[in-house]
């Protein structure tokens, strides 16, 4: 794809320098093993681009990005979603339409919706009554989709567009392992790239009324009790254990056999491990202690 020829079709402006081409679009720091087009519109975000990239960004930031093709214009994150939504009704951006397959022993009820394309389900797989599964849904073996959930909607994603709000589309995809339960009435939004998959990995268990935003990327035998919600493109890695009302930033990673206790509001990493709680959730003994001196 050409940005120059995009922009046109588009009819947006941007001073250009260097090699247009590319062929997706990601964040910028992504490794897609290809030339991608993405957006800086922070200084401190220099270092992370790759120096295969189109880059969109500010008349102050370009002089920083040496070695990059660059499209400098004013407003770099409206104008990469944008193009992102311009590019979804193109079949070499969007994923290829294939026919939804289903496994071997499954018990569907009657009253869900599956999509009739892009959705794969495996063998010995429970759907429950009015759960919906949308395309771009992979789900492994022997899982279990309790009633009222949906799989694969689309993710919360806007941008301000001076008196309007751009409603970013999502593309991309859910990937559920084997052994996945999601009980009643959760939501698991799908990634918005076309390249990417929101993953939730083997034996993990899903309470009700969760909320599983955007590419969040969660390891296996993780455990997450209703009422959580974990930001777009958080990391959850193996056996963490993710507590009742619970409150995850997006972007943030949680360690192997790491805990988020019971209404914690994480905003750092946690690491491998480690237990933290509160608002804002802290180590866990040294937010006992915290207690402790405040209630003497």
């Amino acid at each position: 794809m050409l940005l120059s020829e995009i922009l046109i079709k588009m009819n947006e402006d941007g001073e250009l320098n260097g090699d247009m081409s590319f062929e997706t679009l990601a964040l910028a720091g992504t490794d897609r093993g290809c030339r991608i087009l993405a957006f800086i519109d922070s200084p401190k975000y220099v270092s992370s681009v790759s120096q295969n990239s189109v880059v969109l960004t500010t008349p102050e930031i370009a002089p920083l990005l040496v070695g990059n093709s660059v499209c400098v214009c004013a407003e770099p994150r409206l104008l990469f979603f944008k193009i992102h939504n311009f590019l979804s009704d193109n079949e070499s951006y969007r994923r290829k339409p294939v026919t939804t397959i289903t496994g071997s022993n499954c018990h569907i009820s009657k009253m869900a919706y599956i999509a009739e394309t892009n959705v794969q389900i495996g063998d010995n797989v429970v759907i429950e009554e009015f759960v919906s599964i949308k395309e771009n849904t992979v789900i492994g073996n022997n899982c279990i989709i309790r009633a009222g959930s949906v799989i694969g909607g689309e993710g919360f994603e806007f941008k301000r567009n001076g008196d309007e709000i751009l409603s970013v589309k999502h593309l991309g995809g859910i990937i559920l392992g084997s052994h996945v339960e999601i009980q009643q009435l959760s939501a698991i939004d799908k990634a918005v790239y076309p390249w990417d998959n929101t993953v939730i990995g083997d034996y993990t268990k899903v309470d009700n009324l969760v909320h599983i935003a955007h590419a969040v990327k969660i390891k296996k035998r993780t455990l997450i009790v209703a009422l959580s919600c974990i930001g777009g493109r958080t990391a959850l890695h193996n056996d963490v254990w993710v507590g009742m009302g619970a409150k995850i930033i997006n972007g943030i990673t949680v360690g192997d056999n790491a805990r988020v206790n019971l209404g914690s509001v994480v905003t750092k990493n946690v690491s491998d491990n480690e237990s933290v709680t509160g608002n804002f959730a802290i180590e866990h003994s040294k937010f006992i202690r915290n207690l402790k001196e405040l209630n003497k």
